[in-house]
């Protein structure tokens, strides 16, 4: 089975990214499905399922959630502009379910209290693929997708697919294709064949973005205040018990999570504001409000994405003077960094200085030189990082959390290669959109940069659902019309082309010649 998900999920992707016709579409989400079967039918999601189908509640369950798919399907087929705007809705919720094996019930509230699977994502995305096959059923034509970012994502996911059959960890593996690499695939695909031209695109988009942020900031000042995270891990609670600093995960299973995620809100807030589409005070208030649940995160990975994409977005959008302000304060800030990096690497141990980064990243880099060519497979390098290092543990503290050495080590130079390609393939396709319509264009870059720079120094850039949703979404504005042509093409009516003709027909009639028969 794992020689067919293998196969299957790496044809999968490219039946679904370089089509242009519906067969090649169909045969792609095929193809994911194909592999989803395999790589469930050998875990326990498999057994799960097995639970769900012999408990009669579970099949009430089933039937439930079947009746909800089919009316969100039929949804987003009257208003196919709503897949990416539920899709970001959706994209932090992982709501604490388990699925019993066994006698228990078949879906409970997990008793651990960590948070579960993106489920609400799920249903989305499989509304999302059923509205658009069905639309694609009924005529609507395959738009090609962009060859830039097409070909290096189908050579990425295609890569991460078959690296299964090397892969150091086969459980951690199939678990990131089943829950991750496969269905973003999918999600990429159904994003990028949004219909852009949409007005109400860019506004949908932004309030699914900001209207959440600020429900999980209040829910983190109200944690910050009374003291008490919801959904955490032991290493956290250990944490906030010992140290001066208290630090909140709100609706999410991680600081940095939540941080990033505020990050994401605000630099699309200030991204409106360097275009002049919204009033200042309003979203000095928003920005305010975002900004205070992020400071109780304590999250330096996410502080470090807000500075860095709003002073991008001050050089980009900004005129000259901004520019050179930004310009000087970038410096000034890396030169501060690296005096103060200096000084305290000066009087400690560099371990100590990083959080222990420094590491994980000699860890990593171990596992690279070890594997250089094809890595040691999806999902592989925590493992591999912790035999080669000798070590013991919760295998979560062996994770690089920095994605380029992550790829470097579980894919080797060939995924390093094919990540590059990507990311340059996303620049070109975030230009383009920028160029076709400047506002999505430009919110689209500050959230794509925001999620680069994280995944610097922290996981979470192509195991988010975010990331892949930007990419489709630049994919549709770009491979659309431009924007101003959008504008004169919907002031355009079919009365005055009439009127120009009959005034036509009047000048050519000669005169005192009656008008008509």
């Amino acid at each position: 089975m794992t020689y067919l998900a293998a196969g299957a999920g790496a044809l999968g992707p490219g039946l679904l990214l370089l089509s242009r016709s519906r067969a090649t579409l169909l045969a792609g989400f095929a193809a994911l499905a194909v592999a989803e079967v395999a790589l469930l039918a050998d875990g326990q999601v498999g057994e799960a399922l097995n639970g769900l189908i012999s408990s009669p509640s579970g099949l009430a369950a089933m039937a439930t959630g079947l009746i909800v798919l089919g009316a969100l399907a039929k949804l987003l087929v009257r208003h196919p502009v709503g897949v990416a705007p539920l899709a970001l809705v959706a994209a932090p919720l992982r709501p604490p379910f388990e699925f019993g094996v066994g006698g228990g019930p078949p879906v409970e509230l997990a008793t651990s209290g960590e948070l579960g699977r993106l489920l609400p994502l799920y249903a989305v995305l499989v509304a999302g693929v059923l509205a658009l096959a069905w639309r694609v059923l009924r005529g609507e034509p395959v738009r090609a997708l962009p060859r830039a970012l097409a070909v290096p994502a189908t050579t990425l996911l295609g890569l991460v697919a078959v690296s299964i059959l090397w892969a150091r960890d086969p459980s951690a593996a199939a678990d990131e294709l089943i829950f991750f690499w496969l269905p973003f695939a999918a999600l990429l695909a159904v994003v990028a064949r949004t219909p852009a031209d949409d007005r109400r695109l860019a506004g949908l988009l932004a309030a699914a973005l900001v209207v959440p942020a600020l429900i999980f900031a209040a829910v983190g000042l109200y944690q910050a205040a009374a003291g008490r995270v919801f959904f955490s891990s032991s290493d956290l609670a250990a944490g906030n018990a010992y140290s001066s600093l208290f630090r909140v995960t709100s609706l999410f299973d991680d600081p940095s999570h939540y941080g990033r995620h505020l990050v994401l809100a605000i630099v699309v807030v200030l991204a409106a504001l360097w275009l002049g589409r919204v009033r200042l005070w309003p979203s000095v208030a928003v920005i305010g409000g975002l900004g205070a649940g992020l400071w109780f995160s304590y999250s330096q990975s996410s502080m470090v994405a807000l500075v860095a994409t709003a002073l991008a977005l001050a050089f980009v959008a900004g005129d000259r003077r901004a520019r050179r302000v930004a310009a000087t304060t970038a410096m000034a800030m890396a030169v501060a960094g690296a005096v103060l990096l200096g000084a305290l690497a000066g009087g400690d141990s560099g371990r100590s200085v990083t959080s222990e980064r420094s590491r994980l990243v000699e860890d990593t880099a171990v596992v690279f030189a070890h594997h250089p060519v094809a890595g040691v497979g999806v999902a592989g390098q925590p493992l591999a990082s912790r035999q080669e290092a000798g070590a013991r543990g919760d295998l979560r503290r062996s994770a690089s959390h920095t994605t380029p050495l992550t790829v470097a080590a579980e894919l080797g130079a060939i995924g390093l290669v094919a990540y590059v390609a990507l990311l340059l393939g996303a620049v070109r396709i975030v230009a383009l959109a920028r160029e076709r319509d400047p506002v999505l264009g430009l919110g689209l870059a500050a959230v794509l940069l925001a999620l680069f720079v994280h995944s610097l120094s922290y996981e979470g850039f192509f195991d988010n659902p975010i990331t892949w949703g930007v990419l489709g979404l630049g994919a549709a504005v770009a491979s659309g019309a431009p924007a101003e042509r959008r504008a004169r093409a919907a002031t355009r009516s079919p009365r005055p082309a009439i009127a120009s003709d009959e005034g036509r027909d009047r000048h050519a009639t000669p005169q005192g010649a009656p008008s008509g028969g």
